[in-house]
């Protein structure tokens, strides 16, 4: 069938973009037709291998459609952007005034058999509103559970619309219980699909003898994501076998944040900038740890890219983190607890020296384990990866299409 992708944000540089690259490249490999929306800055169209250009249309931002940059479902991304909660009411509505003209003509051109749209946003509650009848599911990704929280005056807009959606795609069975709390939709109306990683551009390495150590973070440069925690807990750390490596990027004042702190810990870091995915397989396999020291996620996936490549994880004890890893062996998983916080992914300054401490402890612990045996058990590791590739999500995602076109069949 003809599918429909739609999504508000650069498709090439976030979480959600690699999950819909991945969803796309399934359901062409099943033999679907596809197209994208998406919204990305003025003259940067992105490279994707799963389409063709004459299959992508793009709203343009900073400059094109839009005057103002791409507003991002996290409030720092690893590029320029703008926040929804500080857009006037002028420029919502030339927002979805964009979005809605691409998606008009993606209709009459393409004729989609089914609408696949991500974030519980305002995009997607766009689309439902212009295209009542025809077959549509969206995908969670909690970021957009982030915006209703922190916007509440533009929940108006979101609400009736989503609680519309033919079916809601989860990710895990907690975001689900968010979805169905925050946006009053039915649980019987949700279904958890779950995430996955590409397990043929992820695969064991084997780990050189440390020291040193190698410890990477992948993500954005942002307090919300604790680069700026465990900046300071291996400043606190100060061992000289200890080289960890930043991949990704930011803007404003937090990665600038991120960028002296790591100033201080010269020789002992690298800063990688924002990588290709071939480029993150390749330092993961050469890495012993990976660490995401995370406030607030949703499932994020890059704990599945690390356990199969042969890394530790060491990760906050968030829904998602747990969701994914469960207890873990031992060996190959820690989960850190996080005090409460401020807000959805705010720490209070008073808690910010114990939280320092805490992973400083951690890290010396897995820095002593590593030195002692460099490589987990890739058994391991298996049992928590191998349920997850992107084969088995699409199928999970093409059984909710075909729950859905029943409903919008011949009358």
């Amino acid at each position: 069938m003809r599918i429909l992708h739609l999504l508000s944000q650069r498709p090439e540089c976030t979480g959600s973009g690699i999950y819909l690259q991945n969803i796309i490249c399934e359901a062409a490999a099943a033999g679907h037709e596809n197209f994208l929306v998406a919204g990305i800055p003025l003259n940067t169209p992105p490279r994707l291998s799963c389409l063709d250009e004459d299959h992508c249309s793009y709203v343009t931002f900073d400059g094109g459609d839009l005057p103002f940059p791409v507003p991002g479902m996290s409030d720092v991304m690893p590029y320029a952007s703008s926040r929804f909660r500080d857009l006037g009411a002028g420029e919502i509505e030339a927002y979805r005034a964009a979005f809605a003209r691409l998606i008009r003509q993606a209709v009459e051109t393409f004729r989609p058999e089914m609408i696949h749209t991500h974030h519980l946003w305002l995009m997607s509650s766009l689309a439902r509103q212009l295209l009542p009848d025809l077959p549509m599911v969206v995908t969670c990704h909690s970021t957009d559970l982030r915006q209703y929280l922190n916007c509440p005056h533009l929940r108006p807009m979101v609400e009736e619309p989503c609680r519309a959606m033919d079916l809601v795609m989860a990710l895990s069975a907690h975001q689900a219980e968010q979805i169905a709390g925050l946006y009053r939709i039915s649980e019987g109306r949700i279904r958890v699909v779950g995430g996955g990683y590409d397990d043929v551009l992820f695969f064991w390495g084997e780990k050189e003898p440390a020291p040193p150590v190698h410890i990477l973070y992948a993500g954005k440069l942002s307090r919300a994501k604790g680069v700026v925690w465990l900046l300071r807990a291996l400043i606190r750390l100060d061992d000289p076998s200890v080289h960890l490596h930043l991949v990704g990027s930011g803007s404003g004042e937090e990665a600038a944040e991120c960028e002296a702190l790591a100033g201080r810990l010269a020789g002992r870091v690298t800063l990688h900038g924002r990588q290709p995915q071939e480029q993150l397989a390749a330092l993961l396999r050469k890495s012993h740890l990976f660490v995401l020291p995370s406030f607030y996620e949703g499932l994020p996936l890059v704990l599945l890219e690390a356990l199969a490549s042969g890394c530790r994880v060491m990760a906050t004890d968030l829904p998602g983190c747990r969701e994914l890893l469960g207890a873990g062996d031992p060996d190959l998983v820690k989960l850190l607890p996080l005090p409460p916080l401020k807000g959805v992914d705010t720490s209070f300054p008073e808690d910010e020296p114990g939280l320092e401490a805490l992973l400083a402890e951690c890290l010396a612990r897995q820095v002593r384990r590593i030195m002692a045996s460099p490589a987990p058990d890739q058994d391991a590791a298996a049992r928590l990866t191998s349920p997850c590739n992107w084969g088995e999500v699409f199928a999970r995602v093409a059984a909710v299409y075909e729950e859905v076109l029943p409903a919008h069949g011949p009358k």
